[in-house]
Formats: C-alpha cells, structure tokens, sequence
C-alpha cells in the first residue's frame, strides 16, 4: 500500500471512529445531564464523584481506549499478527489467555481490597471532608468495586479489536454504561442517597465486557486459562504495561489531591469539576480518539520496521490536523461556556449556582486542549519503541509541582474551583512540552513546520476569538426568551468563529484548511 492509500486508509478510519465516538460521547453527555438532573452538585453527587475516581481509573484510564492495557495489547499484538485480517494462531492465543490471568488475578485481588477497605480509602482521599460526605461515599465504592476488576479485561479487549481493525465495538461499547445509568435512575426517581446510581454504573460495566466478549470469540480467541510468564512477548508487555499504569496511577494522584482541595471547597465542587472535566472530553475525547486509535498500530509497525520517516510524517500530519480542530474548540468554551452549560445543564437539581461553578471550572480547563491532543499523540510514539518508562518518570516529576500549584492557586491566591483546572492545564502542559523534549531519544521529529503551521493558526485563532467576543457582547444586549436566547446567540457565535476561523486558514495557505473544504464541498 502506497503512504497515499495509507493516509487515506486513516483518514477513512478517523472519521468513522469519529462518527461511532460522537455517539458514544452524545450518550456520555446524555447520562452527565440525566445525573445533573437528578442530583444537581451536591453532597450526594460529590460523594458519588469521589468514589467513583478508583473504579473510573480502572475502567475509563487503565482499561479504556489509550489507556495502558489497549495500548500494551496493540504495541505486542500488532507486530505478532501477520495482517490486520488474519485469525490468531496457537501462540497468539496462548500470550492472550496468559495476559488474561494474569490481569484478572491482579484486578481481583485489588477489587476485593478496595470492598473491605472502602471506608479507609475514602477516608484518606477526602479527609478534608465533612464525615457524612467519607460514610456515603464509602458505601457507594463498595458497590462500583466490581468495576476494578472489569477495567483491565476490556482495556485487553479492546487492544485486540483494535489489532483486527474493529474500531467500532470499542468506542461503542461506553454507550452500554451510560444507557444502563440512564434507564435506571430514571426508572428510580426518589434516590435520595445515590446508591441506586453506584449501582447502576457497577451493572452498566458488567454490561459493557459483556458485549464485547462474543466479537472477540469470533475474531479466533479462546479462553484457556494460561500462565506462562516466562514468554518473551509476555514480558515485553509487562515492560510496556507496568510503567504506564504506574504512569496512569501517578496521574490519578494528581487527581486525589485535587479531591483533597476540592474537599476544603464548597459543597458541590468536586462535581463541579468532574462535569468540567467530562464536557472538555466530549469534543477533545472525539477528536483525540478518532485520529490517534487508528494512528497508534501504525506507529507500532513502523517502528518495528525502524522507518523513521513514515513516523514522522503521520506524527506531523495527526497533530497537525489536531492542532487545527482544537484551536476553535479553546475559542468556542471561552465564548460559550455558560450559554451551553445553562442551556444543557440548568434543570431539576442543577441550578443556576451549578453553571456559575461548571463554567468557571471548563473554562481554565480547556487552556489545555493544545497541550493535551499533543501529550496524548507523542506518547503513542513513546510506546511504538516500547518505551513507557520516559512517560512516567515524567508524570511522577510533575506530582510535587501540582500540590504546589493548587496549595497557591487554591489557598494563597483564593482562586476556588477555578484553581484547581488552572493547575490541571498548567501540569498538562509541562507533562507534553518534557515528553517534547525527550522524544530525540526515540526519533528526531520535525518540529519546526509543526510548529510554523501552529503560529498561523493561532493568528486566525486570535483573530477569530476577538470577533466572536464582540459579537458575543452584541447579542448580550438582544433580549430574547432565555432558551431561545441561549440557541440563537450559540447557533450564531459557532457558524460565524468556525466560517472566519476556516476563510482565515485559506489565506494563510493551510494544507488542514484546505482538506477540510475539500471533504465538505464532497
């Protein structure tokens, strides 16, 4: 296959991931304003939120799609099947059913830990909170303890589906949890302590591996409880795996002292960010998942091959593109933010105070959208060269600086729930600008157009941003019906940011630019 076939072999990829993700994440979304409903930013929900924060890093972190299981199964697996379309052989099967027993021995015994110890866990995690806030959330982590155990075995999963060129199922299969929470509380109206909702998400998991299993039977696998430790392709797993859910586990500490800080907050902000957090994914979720799921594999197989150049090019090409689509993306949350959340959000138990807290929260948060997509894409590279050590010896370095950020942000400068995603961007871009850095180790990536291409569409993005503001104040003058209002003026802001943003881009001659009008006008 020529790079010409094979850039539009990703691209075809990355809009159908796209497609299947934007389903996936609209589901997400619908089950974040069903749960905004229902329990607003309370006591209840934080308690909810906190204990959630184990058995999500299992689920969404380790075992999720980029998370260190999938990328483990595609960086091994990928070079050991023959083509993307062949059945695995005996070998194969064997290093499966052997990564297999092993997580899930692994993931059992931590699951049984977090049940009897919940109490404990959660005490620690947000002993700056209120006791009845440590009781109830103890009890919903006792409940979503199940879910530690399942993370791992869909991450693997997931990794082989990837491997076999099933992109659908995977970023699919999230939609089976947030249905089941959906139908659930909705059936469940007097949920007054949130239990009904850990159990709810506990089920829904269950729900999301058991979908998947029978497309993996299909694919050639089979169980066959193996323990074989010993194979080299084993061990290459475990060098790349071990390190990045150390990494991943170093990341979720800079996680647990934000739960600390937000715990010294008002009732409601932890949920506040964790709604932040989960709008900020809904867009940069799509767009990193869609080009970067397809890329991975093929950065894996070019290693193998050692063409340094095939790398680079898709490494500039993907970021490149990620870097065009997230630009408008920072400039609408800044314009936005509010009008969408009170729009989406302000119903039932979300009240007006909730949007305040959730804007302000996105807001500071989406400073890292650049960063971030570039993170995400470089570290892919990382684990191409079997290389997980670098990510997180970099992760590790940066836990010390964001308890230093938030104790400043938070408690010297008195900056709230705001402080805490400031800091958030803040260790994101100091994670991606050392993961930069340190890459020449690896490959010696072509920064410089990269980064040209990057200056010119931060002019048109700072062009686009001030006539959207001015647009923005014009209409805040315009009395309307507030959800009449609150469309129009969205509507309006997105149709006339993006058309400038893109015209902008033409004139300055970009190949992202162009593309895009290309595909549209076909």
């Amino acid at each position: 296959m020529t790079e010409t076939n094979k850039a539009d072999s990703v691209l075809k990829a990355a809009w159908l991931i796209a497609l299947v993700t934007i389903a996936s994440k609209f589901m997400g979304f619908v089950r974040d304003m069903v749960v905004a409903n229902f329990y607003g930013a309370t006591l209840v929900s934080d308690a909810y939120f906190y204990a959630l924060q184990i058995p999500s890093l299992a689920i969404i972190i380790l075992g999720g799609v980029g998370g260190p299981f999938h990328s483990a199964a595609v960086a091994v697996f990928s070079k050991l099947i023959p083509n993307f379309d062949s059945k695995p052989d005996e070998t194969v099967n064997k290093l499966y059913n052997t990564f297999l027993t092993v997580s899930f021995i692994f993931f059992a015994a931590c699951a049984i830990l977090g049940f009897f110890f919940a109490d404990k866990v959660m005490g620690i995690i947000i002993s700056a909170g209120a006791p009845e806030l440590v009781t109830l959330a103890s009890e919903h982590f006792r409940i979503m303890s199940p879910i530690i155990l399942i993370g791992g075995i869909i991450g693997i999963y997931y990794g082989l589906l990837i491997c076999h060129k099933q992109y659908i199922l995977p970023n699919l299969s999230p939609m089976i949890l947030s249905t089941v929470v959906i139908i659930v509380i909705s059936l469940v109206h007097n949920d007054k302590t949130g239990i009904v909702l850990a159990a709810a998400t506990t089920l829904g998991a269950i729900c999301q591996l058991a979908v998947q299993f029978p497309k993996i039977r299909q694919i050639g696998y089979r169980i066959k409880p193996n323990f074989d430790i010993k194979n080299p392709q084993f061990k290459n797993i475990c060098e790349l795996l071990f390190p990045a859910i150390l990494s991943s586990t170093i990341g979720q500490i800079s996680i647990y002292i934000d739960m600390f800080f937000a715990s010294t907050l008002k009732e409601g902000a932890w949920t506040s960010v964790v709604f932040a957090n989960r709008i900020f994914q809904f867009p940069v979720g799509i767009l990193v998942t869609a080009f970067l799921v397809p890329l991975f594999p093929i950065f894996s197989r070019l290693a193998g091959e050692g063409d340094s150049e095939g790398i680079k090019t898709y490494f500039n090409k993907g970021v490149g593109v990620l870097f065009f689509v997230g630009i408008p993306m920072f400039i609408l949350i800044l314009l936005l933010a509010k009008d969408g959340i009170s729009l989406i959000f302000e119903r039932g138990a979300f009240n007006s105070n909730a949007v305040v807290m959730v804007s302000e929260a996105l807001c500071y948060l989406s400073i890292s959208i650049l960063p971030y997509v570039f993170r995400d894409s470089i570290t892919r590279v990382y684990y191409a060269f079997n290389d997980s050590k670098t990510p997180f010896i970099i992760a590790m370095s940066s836990i010390g600086l964001k308890a230093i950020l938030n104790w400043l942000l938070i408690l010297k400068l008195d900056m709230g729930i705001a402080g805490i995603t400031l800091s958030t961007s803040f260790i994101t871009l100091f994670n991606a600008t050392f993961l930069g850095l340190f890459i020449h180790k690896k490959i010696k990536l072509d920064y410089k157009s990269l980064f040209i291409n990057l200056a010119k569409m931060t002019a048109a993005g700072i062009i686009t941003f001030l006539a959207g503001w001015l647009v923005c104040i014009s209409f805040d003058k315009i009395e309307l019906p507030k959800y009449i209002f609150e469309i129009s003026k969205i509507a309006i802001v997105m149709i006339l940011a993006l058309g400038l943003y893109t015209i902008l881009n033409l004139a300055f001659k970009m190949d992202y630019a162009k593309d895009l009008l290309a595909r549209i006008k076909r």
